[in-house]
């Protein structure tokens, strides 16, 4: 995918914040229901939701396939921005719109800070979240991991501690998914995942678009708008908005 920026689509994410979008017309999911008739009902909770490996290799993607609204997030595991918009910003109201049928969630999982701050946490995170991912937990082993985050500058996702917060989540500890985070596993896929990641921040960031990055239906928000992504609300209310109104949102893409 490639960041994009532009006077257009930052306009487009402060008119959609502040609610300016016009109201009236039915949601592409509301369209959907009077065709087809009901909607698919809600999954139960985050453990029900469906996950899986993207086609391309390195995109995890968590939720019903047909959502209406794609938010795809760039992420390091040791990044405490992220951990900011997991635990207390966006994140939360994307995980409920998730478990609703409203949208779908896909993951880029970067490791950069490893080299910028020394260590592999990153790395050793990235490959245990993939590890996860082969036993249909990686939505909430995720959320282990950012809930109990070490401090940026501690290469703090140890082996040892990587597995302890495994226990937290039901079903995922065993001797597979132990060694595949012993043995570093996945080693391919945290590589080819970074790599994407760098790729995605186009010429004007050849060292990737920063984190957390948010792309809605492959629209990127701009940096300059990044504080959505710690507002709830706001957040929840952009979702909305897009869901109700998506040729909006695409329009103004270049």
């Amino acid at each position: 995918m490639v960041r994009r920026r532009s006077t257009a689509v930052a306009a487009a994410v402060g008119v959609a914040v502040a609610g300016m979008w016009a109201v009236g017309c039915h949601s592409r999911d509301q369209r959907a229901e009077a065709k087809n008739g009901r909607p698919a009902p809600a999954y139960k909770t985050l453990s029900d939701v469906p996950e899986r490996l993207g086609n391309d290799g390195t995109t995890i993607v968590v939720g019903d396939p047909a959502a209406p609204v794609a938010v795809h997030l760039y992420e390091d595991p040791r990044c405490p921005v992220c951990k900011q918009f997991e635990t207390g910003g966006g994140a939360p109201r994307l995980r409920a719109a998730t478990i609703r049928r409203e949208a779908r969630t896909e993951y880029t999982l970067a490791s950069f800070l490893d080299g910028r701050l020394g260590g592999a946490g990153s790395e050793k995170a990235v490959n245990a979240l993939r590890a996860a991912l082969d036993k249909g937990r990686f939505a909430e082993y995720h959320d282990v991991l950012y809930a109990h985050q070490p401090e940026e500058s501690v290469d703090g996702f140890t082996d040892a501690y990587l597995l302890k917060l495994a226990a937290r989540v039901p079903g995922l500890r065993g001797p597979d998914f132990d060694s595949a985070v012993k043995t570093m596993k996945y080693r391919s896929f945290v590589d080819q995942a970074e790599e994407v990641y760098e790729e995605a921040g186009g010429a004007q960031d050849p060292q990737g678009p920063g984190t957390p990055t948010a792309e809605i239906d492959d629209v990127c928000i701009p940096a300059e708008y990044n504080a959505v992504l710690f507002d709830g609300d706001a957040f929840a209310t952009l979702l909305t908005k897009i869901r109700a109104h998506p040729e909006q949102w695409h329009d103004v893409t270049p």
